[in-house]
């Protein structure tokens, strides 16, 4: 079976949208062509369109959604700032560590994996920090985290909040909520391959940004020159042309669809996946009323397992033989639990299905 005969339903790299394949054939503009411009004025509007806001400085990073996290942190916080980060899973820990990398005090509100945040718990860990840090959407166990209800009460603190797995997939609403500074990924929900990080700042941000941040690469006073468009665009770095152009189309995709049905397609595929499960006797990983439509965590049914094979073989198994491919679970719960995607385009009920009727062979 080839690469693109494979239904991916891991949390990494989602199917593109077909509009995104047509887009990648495209012969290549360069990042000073004014057509390419033009491009770029587009997805910027595209973004603040699925991030809910009117930030001007709203654009893609050129890397991926790590280089949206260290470019949020790296431009706003000086060392022996206090940064409280919420973590109840991965990517909360690797908040940790980039604030760290930055010379940050970092305080640490914990939750275990599987479970949400308590807002209140985030607001009292210190009385005046100058970030507190939230993952909405965690990646690693399936989870959202209220950024609304902590957005509420955080002060005079910059909020910044990694919407890697939730943007496109579930309602953001940034201006809404009160969110400072958030970031994406393109391969998750966006339907675009891994490469890019949607980014935006709001103007209490953009008043914050450090005169000298810690990357000369990420520094974003440098690229609002070229991004933004207002008068004459400065060269910082050559874009990633092809990619913008990508996620350009997908961003079209989206709103010819209306942000409000692909919301609502997630939803409800999501919702049929978790079903579906249960209904085959499997136990759901993230808590019940704070579980992400669009990734599924699942323990690992061992008792079912089929003969000889553990579970990375049995994933194994599903790619080789039905084209699925999922994904396994990380850090403490690696080779516990599977993580399952319905994100982008594989957001659809006959991908469920596929799935669900694979996984009823396989399992014993």
């Amino acid at each position: 079976m080839s690469h693109s005969e494979r239904t991916l339903l891991g949390p990494g790299p989602s199917n593109p949208y077909p509009e995104v394949q047509e887009a990648a054939a495209r012969p290549l503009l360069g990042h000073l062509d004014p057509e390419f411009l033009q491009v770029l004025d587009s997805v910027t509007e595209g973004l603040r369109a699925v991030f809910g806001t009117s930030n001007t400085l709203t654009f893609p990073v050129s890397g991926t959604g790590s280089a949206g996290m260290e470019a949020a942190f790296v431009n706003v916080t000086a060392p022996e700032d206090v940064v409280v980060v919420g973590v109840n899973g991965l990517f909360g820990e690797r908040m940790c560590d980039v604030a760290g990398r930055c010379g940050a005090t970092v305080v640490r509100v914990e939750a275990p994996w599987g479970t949400p945040l308590d807002p209140e718990a985030v607001l009292r860990a210190h009385p005046a920090p100058s970030v507190i840090a939230v993952v909405h959407a965690e990646t690693s166990t399936g989870v959202r985290n209220d950024v609304a209800a902590i957005a509420a009460g955080k002060g005079d603190a910059l909020l910044l909040a990694d919407c890697v797995t939730s943007l496109g997939g579930t309602p953001v609403a940034l201006d809404a909520w009160g969110v400072d500074l958030a970031y994406s990924a393109t391969q998750k929900c966006l339907g675009v391959p891994p490469g890019l990080a949607p980014f935006s700042a709001s103007e209490r941000a953009e008043a914050a940004l450090l005169a000298r941040p810690r990357s000369w690469y990420l520094d974003l006073q440098q690229i609002r020159r070229y991004v933004v468009g207002e008068g004459a665009r400065a060269y910082h770095h050559t874009a990633p042309t092809a990619m913008i152009v990508m996620l350009d189309a997908a961003l079209r995709r989206i709103r010819e669809e209306g942000l409000d049905e692909v919301w609502r397609r997630h939803e409800e595929c999501g919702r049929s996946l978790q079903d579906g499960l249960e209904a085959m006797g499997l136990t759901l990983f993230a808590q019940q009323g704070h579980r992400l439509p669009q990734l599924t965590s699942v323990w690992v049914p061992e008792a079912r397992l089929p003969d000889g094979l553990d579970e990375a073989a049995v994933r194994r198994l599903l790619l080789d033989r039905f084209g699925v491919e999922i994904g396994g679970g990380v850090g403490p719960f690696a080779g516990r639990v599977w993580r399952i995607g319905c994100m982008g385009h594989a957001a659809r009920p006959r991908t469920v299905a596929l799935l669900l009727a694979a996984l009823e062979e396989v399992l014993t």
